[in-house]
């Protein structure tokens, strides 16, 4: 199960707001690709796992026609993201 599904599968309702706020962290700490493109609003955040799994062994040009991302906007959102989510994470405060 991926992070997305599993951040939208999770029933907060039943939790306390403690649990829910750990989970939220969870999410928000191993995921920074935004939800939706920022020029078009197509939600994009669900294919970037897939992508960095298929662009190790294809062309990025291809993976991304077979994504289904066709937009420009969309195609630059993938291109120029850049994961620094491990440098980040080496600053936190303890």
């Amino acid at each position: 199960m991926t992070l997305f599904k599993y951040f939208y599968s999770t029933k907060y309702h039943s939790k306390t707001n403690s649990e829910s706020f750990k989970n939220l962290i969870l999410v928000k700490s191993l995921m920074i690709i935004p939800i939706r493109c920022m020029s078009c609003g197509k939600p994009v955040a669900h294919l970037w796992e897939e992508f960095q799994e298929k662009i190790k062994a294809e062309d990025k040009k291809k993976v991304l026609d077979e994504l289904g991302l066709e937009r420009y906007c969309c195609r630059a959102l993938f291109m120029g993201h850049i994961d620094l989510i491990d440098t980040i994470m080496q600053f936190k405060k303890a």
